[in-house]
């Protein structure tokens, strides 16, 4: 059977860069397959509480766009690493520059929730002659029309979105018509994300080839009873648990 894989979502410069460059070694070692770096944002509209309260104190404590190159110098290499962030950043940054950064860099992807697939098109040269992809979200509310466009031009990984709403909620609804439509039109990946825990992550991993987790990693990051060494144990346990769920 091919494992499952796994891929963790991390908030970028919180506590701080070296704490970050840190924990993207430690999950790459304990089982993380890959790795969503994820670029603060002010208004994350995608993400629940605990993602947004760990992109708000990353702002407040300074984050600067350029954070995300050295954090992606010095840990590329470690794992398949890719920039998840919202739109808004790589317009202003310029998207020519964030890709030719991200090529230099040894990026893989960027997740951009709010970069439907037809706001996409006009970039998807620029994506390729970077060779870099950009991750495109399927939704159990996509018709099969819809799923076909998205599926056809997908690369890297397919983006499931377990229910309609944002990350870090306890829903769940039934995917196994979303899935089995994806599969037929193409061989990448799919990979569950929102609502994925140490609790439900190998009911959620079953009919997919691995999933994504946030929120249940986020919430040790933003516990400010835990010391920065408590905060490293219980992510790492957390990613250790869940990567031996999904495949057991």
């Amino acid at each position: 059977m091919k494992t499952k894989e796994l891929i963790v979502y991390l908030t970028a410069s919180y506590p701080n860069i070296t704490f970050t460059k840190e924990l993207i070694a430690g999950v790459a070692e304990v089982g993380a397959d890959r790795v969503e770096l994820g670029i603060p944002f002010s208004d994350p509209v995608a993400d629940g509480d605990v993602i947004q309260t760990a992109n708000l104190r990353s702002l407040a404590n300074g984050f600067k766009v350029s954070d995300i190159f050295e954090i992606s110098e010095a840990t590329a290499s470690l794992t398949d690493l890719y920039w998840m962030g919202y739109a808004n950043t790589f317009y202003h940054k310029g998207m020519a520059m964030m890709l030719s950064r991200a090529q230099e860099l040894g990026v893989k992807g960027f997740i951009i929730p709010d970069l439907p697939y037809e706001e996409f098109i006009p970039y998807r040269a620029l994506f390729d002659e970077h060779n870099i992809h950009n991750i495109t979200f399927v939704a159990p509310t996509d018709s099969e029309e819809r799923i076909g466009l998205i599926a056809n031009q997908a690369k890297g990984f397919i983006y499931l979105v377990a229910y309609a709403g944002i990350t870090g909620a306890d829903k769940s609804e039934d995917l196994r018509s979303v899935i089995e439509a994806t599969r037929l039109l193409t061989q990448v990946p799919i990979f569950l994300g929102f609502g994925v825990n140490e609790k439900n992550a190998k009911e959620k991993a079953q009919d997919v080839d691995g999933v994504i987790v946030g929120s249940a990693i986020i919430k040790h990051l933003i516990d400010n009873t835990l010391t920065a060494s408590e905060k490293m144990d219980k992510i790492l346990t957390s990613v250790r648990v869940i990567k031996e769920s999904i495949n057991s």
